[in-house]
């Protein structure tokens, strides 16, 4: 006999509450007799510590003829300290499980660590070595120049990069360090020797003034003490300090546009930007990352609902409000086809002049809900954690400073968003077009956005 079927109890649908409140940790924070803040960020199961030391340190305190110094004299700091070689730095790396990278940005020297917890003690002790006893040899430094060279020249054919790079030479003024790139420059480099390095690292890498943050579970670990010993012994009395970070100041000037010659080349690279503002702007930060979002953070957004989807002309166009130190910068950035650079160009400002008008509720909705919900799945790691709390040591920002910005974004609305959109949107851009001159330039021109300068590839 077949089993007669039994109907199932009807479940009723469970109701979805709202996702609670959320903040980002806060530290415990001591400081070492030599003066260096730490911050110690519990973050359970997150056996892997991240590690971040930030060195204030400012490119406008390099030598003119030197520009690039300060990220060589980074990537040189664990090719060998005074008590071991390059390789034996690196073999006792491996040791430990250890990664070490070195960064500079326009605040900041900052090298990052990354440890399983049981071996932070070692990890300290060699970042105290990278940072008081590099040697800088001669062999290390002449490869690191030449490969910095070898960079350069691979970044003239990428058109992101040429990209970019025009775009902070046409964005600040030629007088400012921002206005060229950060690794410095095929003059400024071939002119690098070892004792540039060597007088670098002596008058501003030191322990005055610095951060170091550790995040993850420090279950068991005394971290004030284990810094205390492996970072304490770290002195530099030449150390000179940082010039206090200051915005850029601008070219002006109206709208230009830079046309790079790539002949033949399938897609063109777009860049439409103008200054902006840093996280500590008193009018407030939270509006920003929601613009980002509605005008060109996701595939909904603005600019792609146009360009990618409707048009079909790029797998993806991105805009975002990029904060420095101080001051900052909004860019909007992506390739097109070749055949519709000049329509997608045009296209491209209509939109972002047209979002001074103002934004709709389902779109600020749709931004605040993404960056607030999002942000405990963002900052859910150790890394992301570390690097978050490094940025806001850099930038002199409060501790609980992305919970207070998430807080306030729930309160935006339209005449905020357009406040602080027309605050940095005036309508006068920078424009950056690589791509191929002789099938664009006459198309461009008569956009009439403003005068074209071509440069050759």
């Amino acid at each position: 006999m077949s089993a007669t079927p039994t109907s199932s109890p009807t479940v009723p649908r469970p109701d979805v509450a709202p996702p609670g409140s959320w903040a980002f940790p806060l530290p415990d924070e001591t400081v070492t007799d030599n003066g260096i803040r730490v911050l110690s960020y519990a973050v359970p199961g997150q056996y892997v510590l991240s590690i971040r030391l930030v060195v204030p340190l400012a490119l406008a305190d390099e030598p003119a003829d030197r520009e690039g110094v300060a990220a060589m004299t980074a990537r040189l700091l664990d090719e060998g300290t005074a008590r071991h070689s390059s390789d034996e730095f690196a073999e006792l790396m491996e040791r430990t499980g250890m990664v070490l990278g070195a960064s500079v940005t326009d605040g900041a020297l900052t090298v990052d660590v990354d440890v399983p917890q049981r071996f932070l003690p070692a990890a300290l002790d060699l970042m105290r070595q990278a940072l008081a006893e590099p040697v800088f040899p001669e062999a290390e430094v002449r490869r690191i120049l030449r490969s910095r060279l070898a960079e350069i020249e691979q970044e003239r054919a990428s058109a992101p990069h040429r990209a970019a790079r025009e775009l902070t030479a046409n964005l600040w003024a030629p007088t400012e360090r921002a206005s060229r790139p950060t690794a410095g420059t095929p003059d400024s480099i071939a002119a690098m020797a070892r004792k540039d390095v060597v007088a670098f690292h002596r008058a501003h890498v030191g322990p005055r003034g610095a951060t170091l943050v550790v995040a993850g579970d420090l279950t068991g670990i005394d971290v004030p003490e284990a810094v205390a010993v492996g970072l304490g012994g770290w002195v530099n009395p030449e150390h000179v300090p940082a010039t206090p970070a200051r915005p850029p100041m601008p070219i002006g000037g109206g709208t230009r546009v830079v046309l790079v010659d790539r002949p033949g080349s399938v897609q063109s690279e777009l860049s439409v930007a103008v200054p902006g503002p840093d996280r500590s702007v008193s009018t407030g930060w939270d509006p920003y990352p929601v613009l980002s979002f509605i005008i060109g953070g996701s595939p909904s957004a603005r600019v792609d609902a146009v360009l990618r989807e409707d048009k079909g002309y790029t797998y993806g166009i991105r805009a975002s409000f990029r904060p420095r130190a101080r001051g900052g910068s909004f860019i909007t950035a992506g390739s097109v086809r070749a055949d519709a650079t000049v329509d997608a160009l045009r296209l491209l400002v209509d939109i972002l002049d047209e979002a001074r008008a103002g934004f709709s509720d389902k779109e600020i909705r749709s931004g605040v809900d993404y960056v607030v919900q999002t942000a405990p799945g963002r900052y859910a790691t150790a890394d992301a954690v570390a690097d978050e709390a490094s940025a806001l040591a850099i930038e002199g920002l409060p501790l609980d400073f992305q919970t207070t910005t998430l807080q306030r974004m729930g309160a935006l609305d339209d005449a905020r968003l357009t406040a602080a959109y027309n605050d940095v949107v005036t309508g006068e851009w920078v424009i950056i077009v690589v791509g191929d001159a002789a099938l664009l330039r006459e198309g461009i021109d008569g956009l009439a956005l403003g005068p074209i300068t071509v440069l050759p590839n």
